[in-house]
């Protein structure tokens, strides 16, 4: 969640959400190209039930797809107290965004008459999904429908050869990637994949990511998308994506 912590209180909505957008081009797998699948399939939710309209939706999908929530709820912080619910110390909000209606008087620079327009603003305030709140009553947190299911392909050397290496992997969410500041790599669960080949090439990929950290091979990890230095790395990561199925088959 820290990835969509905002930068300054100032920024304006549409200026959070086009840089988050960017952020999560230039970081990780393509979501369109994945080979696993998301967590989150249900439209957004109000505390009350309502489904968010419009960008809302696109939008809270990303975080909730970027965060592994499962649940469809959002609320504000004093929805979630009013509910019996508290928000995890710790907990980051992200934004719901509505347009503001009002009037502003213009006047013609030809003729100098006075007329009222209506007019339009983007305004945002801070939501939390139920995934962050603890003490909410049962229905904002759905059971689904199917318990997850390891895929089939598992193998005990690959297991090994992950195992041996002193990366640091947490599984959290469904996005996949490597972030070189933390010298950390955030994997989906393997139940999210149609197939360990899958997981294990997804993981080398990020793997060979964390290859080229300053304690190790030193290459340039800070390339902005469509960067030279950003391209390269890519084709280094995929070069050793398969890597370790090669190295045992």
């Amino acid at each position: 969640m820290s990835k969509f912590a905002s930068r300054q209180t100032h920024e304006s909505p549409a200026a959070r959400i086009t840089r988050e957008i960017i952020a999560r081009l230039e970081a990780g797998t393509r979501p369109w190209i994945r080979p696993w699948r998301g967590t989150t399939t249900t439209r957004p939710l109000r505390a009350c039930g309502i489904p968010y309209r419009g960008l809302n939706v696109f939008w809270l999908w990303m975080i909730a797809d970027f965060c592994g929530f499962m649940s469809p709820y959002w609320m504000t912080y004093r929805q979630a107290a009013l509910l019996g619910g508290q928000v995890r110390k710790g907990e980051k909000s992200t934004i719901a965004i509505f347009y503001k209606s009002y009037a502003k008087e213009v006047e013609a620079p030809d003729t100098g008459e006075r007329t009222s327009e209506a007019r339009r603003v983007l305004k945002a305030y801070a939501v939390f999904s139920a995934d962050q709140v603890v003490g909410l009553p049962e229905r904002f947190h759905p059971v689904p429908v199917t318990a997850p299911v390891e895929p089939e392909g598992r193998e005990a050397e690959l297991d090994a050869f992950f195992a041996a290496l002193p990366i640091h992997l947490r599984h959290q969410g469904d996005e996949a990637y490597y972030e070189h500041v933390a010298d950390r790599i955030t994997m989906p669960s393997p139940t999210l994949f149609s197939g360990f080949d899958q997981y294990y090439a997804t993981l080398g990929h990020e793997c060979s990511h964390w290859s080229g950290h300053k304690s190790r091979l030193d290459r340039d990890l800070k390339g902005r998308f469509g960067s030279s230095a950003y391209a390269m790395e890519e084709l280094i990561a995929l070069s050793g994506q398969s890597a370790p199925c090669l190295t045992l088959h």
